[in-house]
């Protein structure tokens, strides 16, 4: 707990809702099937609108905890949509200063999903990265690598959101500085082969063959040993 919920814990508004939140917490514990986590996750996202003026959320780490257990690829669609809404939601109440410091607590559930969500899951997951994370700009760079791999697997030629993806990674390449970003892609190649086909597409179609190396030399990246391997 930290010094800015501790002071909160004086007001007994605040001590309510961490109590409603702990309630709410408590419906997971007892879901065993899908429908029961979307209930869950309806009643979770209730108490935290209704505590909306609040921008520190308490038991983030166990909502953190129950959110990326709600993205797991074996659940059906249904329940990564209403996570990401709670995702939302929780964006919306914290902010990008809080979003940036907790952004490892937030996207461990996220990051992975992209590579499994359904076709109507993928927009809404797109959508919260291009409105709550590229803001973020420079913040992103310690969970830069994260978000590429999980964001490759969109570059699918031929798919629906090729073109969305494609945008979304160049947006977030300006964001952070080309240099960062392509240190982080290529950190992401070497250590997760399923986004290496769409990050070498990546690469090849923004390589500008009129332009010497020399003149392009960002995206090589900053990680000269990362290259060599």
């Amino acid at each position: 707990m930290n010094t800015e919920e501790l002071e909160l814990l004086s007001d007994s508004k605040y001590r309510n809702y961490v109590a409603a939140i702990d309630k709410a917490l408590k419906n997971f514990e007892y879901s065993s099937e899908w429908a029961d986590l979307i209930s869950a996750l309806g009643k979770l996202n209730k108490v935290l609108q209704n505590n909306a003026k609040y921008q520190v959320v308490p038991k983030k780490l166990t909502i953190g905890k129950r959110l990326a257990q709600c993205l797991h690829p074996a659940l059906p669609g249904g329940v990564h949509r209403k996570a990401l809404e709670t995702y939302e939601i929780i964006f919306k109440i914290i902010g990008p200063k809080r979003l940036a410091k907790d952004l490892f607590l937030y996207s461990s559930g996220l990051f992975p999903l992209l590579a499994n969500a359904a076709m109507s899951v993928k927009p809404t997951l797109l959508s919260l990265y291009e409105i709550y994370y590229l803001p973020l700009g420079k913040t992103l760079k310690p969970g830069l690598q994260g978000l590429l791999t999980g964001i490759l697997p969109g570059l699918e030629e031929g798919s629906e959101y090729y073109e969305r993806t494609n945008m979304l990674l160049e947006k977030v390449a300006a964001a952070v500085d080309q240099s960062a970003f392509y240190s982080a892609l290529w950190g992401s190649l070497l250590t997760s082969p399923a986004v290496r086909l769409p990050g070498i597409t990546y690469v090849l179609a923004h390589l500008n063959r009129k332009l010497s190396m020399e003149d392009q030399l960002y995206i090589i990246g900053s990680d000269i040993e990362l290259m060599k391997q």
